[in-house]
């Protein structure tokens, strides 16, 4: 017995100590006052990081203590301190003055002391040779003050220079920098090395997919033989990704020129999966409910393709007419008519139950979508449409060519939830009757702006501007479904759906001409939930542009904002403010901002 309490002593002495908290981590500044500086280095320092982790084991802290030392005293190179002195005391101890193989037991306090010395200014500054038209940082001159990240942008800018001027390999050859600790002087001279000009070799395929080779060469649109451009690369792997066809796209540059100085790049992709579905929901207290679901294919013969098939029913247990049908299926097919370049062809039914008309349509198209950069692209489609309508003019077909022409202008930071960043759709959709209806023309402009102020962007303002004229037809030549109405969640919240219209008789019709305006304001009152106000207006006029003769109508709310990882859940509340198409409280709840 007193053998096995001795060993039990011996355990207990040789267990190491519970780990205890971190009780204090102190940062100071010596010599100078500088709540800029302290700030940047306290927000580098991995000790800052692992107190707000609250890690208490007191190997990873002291380990996390010697690591420290070289960060902190590369952000004070960044910043133009090369004279600096750190200290980190661990429990009065200097933790690099502490046996690694002797680490402490327990921590409970750690300073962290800073003496900056003075800024160093930029003495003799050179990089060379420079591409033509090179423009380095003002900041890197002589008399400036010599941040090390200056010195690192200045050199990383010229290199990229001239890589843009075809120049792939050009890289940093030499550097000599040199701290003069007397004068506070560091001098800088930087040699390039430009090598020669490259011009794009082969697309290098790898990885395993489904899409043909040969379509894929034809989507990236690498400009083989063409002088080098990083800008070129870019859009290539851009437009690889913008098919949704692979999860993952991957350009790399070959190490090694081949003759005439091409250089081969390779591409990896790696395939999405090729069908997603998905649905969604929307409902009004006035309109009703509305579901919707769609079907993709994104790679259905091999080429890359996209095959969407989508429906809708919307109106269920509203009050703003009966049920309304959609059904529609649309192919697409990148790099038709050159790589930024998809061509489509679409069929579209629908039968929609309205208050004022019912209108049974079937359309069919084809059509081209150039994309012009990242955020603008454009369309042009010819299609073929038939409509069985009857409204206050009363029964009717129509039998349509039209030759619709779009143009989309996107700076949307999030276009499910955008914070700032602007968005325009305009759309002109000529039709030609085929059976002696009248011709004509339609016009839908839709404009949205978004301001983010305060800290952290927690107060969004947002504005909106629609515009609606059909010219050409009188209104009892057009066809309803190209008429236009105001009241709803698309147009004014807290007037009923379609409640603007213009009289004609004992009935109504949709008007020629419609404006819409419509202002928000999101503020985050939590991470995930944000309050709105807002107030929405609507126009509709017989007339074929808005001159003031037709009626306006207004309604304003509030609304509830639940972020999710498909946007956020939307709850708006709103009441007519002018006008006499309505009464009461509306309420609308779907996925995504209103606009």
């Amino acid at each position: 017995m007193r053998h096995f309490s001795a060993l039990l002593l011996c355990a207990a002495l040789a267990a190491p100590a519970p780990a205890s908290a971190l009780d204090q981590l102190d940062f100071s500044l010596q010599g100078v006052e500088n709540k800029t500086l302290l700030k940047r280095l306290r927000g580098a320092s991995m000790l800052r990081t692992a107190e707000r982790e609250k890690v208490s084991d007191p190997q990873d802290l002291f380990s996390t203590a010697l690591a420290d030392y070289r960060r902190l005293v590369e952000t004070l190179y960044a910043l133009g301190y090369y004279s600096g002195i750190v200290h980190i005391r661990i429990d009065g101890r200097e933790a690099a003055l502490i046996p690694v193989l002797s680490p402490p037991r327990e921590i409970s306090k750690i300073e962290v002391s800073i003496d900056p010395g003075e800024p160093f200014r930029f003495g003799t500054v050179d990089i060379a040779p420079l591409a033509p038209g090179t423009q380095l940082p003002p900041e890197f001159r002589s008399g400036e003050r010599a941040r090390a990240e200056v010195v690192i942008d200045a050199a990383q800018g010229a290199v990229s220079d001239w890589r843009d001027a075809g120049h792939a390999k050009a890289e940093v050859a030499s550097q000599d920098l040199l701290a003069d600790h007397a004068d506070y002087r560091l001098d800088a001279r930087i040699g390039l090395a430009p090598g020669p000009q490259v011009r794009f070799g082969d697309l290098i395929l790898s990885g395993k997919t489904k899409v043909r080779p040969e379509r894929i060469r034809r989507i990236a649109g690498l400009p083989e033989g063409e002088v080098f451009s990083p800008d070129a690369l870019d859009k290539a792997a851009s437009r690889l990704r913008r098919t949704g066809t692979f999860r993952s796209v991957a350009l790399t540059e070959a190490e090694k020129l081949g003759p005439d100085n091409r250089m081969d790049i390779g591409l990896a992709v790696v395939d999405e999966k090729p069908r997603r579905f998905g649905a969604g929901i929307e409902m009004s207290n006035f309109e009703g409910l509305s579901v919707s679901g769609f079907w993709l294919h994104r790679n259905l013969l091999g080429g890359a393709e996209r095959l969407r098939i989508e429906g809708a029913v919307s109106g269920i247990e509203g009050d703003s007419g009966g049920v309304d049908y959609s059904l529609g299926a649309r192919i697409e097919q990148p790099a038709m008519f050159g790589a930024d370049t998809v061509g489509y062809a679409y069929l579209d039914m629908s039968s929609l139950d309205e208050r004022d008309f019912t209108a049974d349509t079937v359309t069919v198209g084809i059509g081209a979508t150039r994309i012009f950069s990242d955020h603008l692209q454009g369309s042009v489609e010819f299609a073929l449409s038939y409509s069985e309508t009857d409204d206050v003019f009363g029964p009717r077909d129509f039998t349509f060519a039209t030759l619709p022409v779009s143009l989309q202008w996107d700076k949307r930071d999030d276009i499910l939830n955008a914070t700032k960043g602007h968005y325009v759709d305009a759309r002109l959709t000529p039709f030609a009757g085929l059976n002696g209806e009248a011709s004509g023309a339609q016009l839908k402009f839709d404009s949205r702006v978004y301001r983010s102020l305060g800290a952290e962007g927690r107060l969004v303002l947002a504005g909106r501007f629609q515009l609606g004229s059909v010219v050409g037809p009188s209104l009892s030549e057009t066809a309803p479904t190209y008429l236009f109405y105001s009241g709803g969640g698309g147009t004014v919240r807290g007037q009923p759906y379609q409640s603007l219209a213009v009289d004609v008789g004992t009935g109504r019709t949709g008007g020629r001409s419609f404006a819409g305006l419509s202002a928000e304001v999101r503020t985050k009152v939590t991470e995930k939930i944000s309050i709105v106000g807002f107030a929405d207006a609507g126009y509709i006029g017989s007339e074929s542009f808005p001159d003031g003769s037709g009626e306006w109508h207004s309604g304003a709310g509030i609304g509830v904002r639940y972020d999710t990882s498909v946007g956020p859940i939307r709850l708006d509340v709103a009441t007519p403010v002018s006008g006499d198409t309505g009464a009461g409280v509306q309420v609308y709840i779907g996925i995504g901002q209103a606009f």
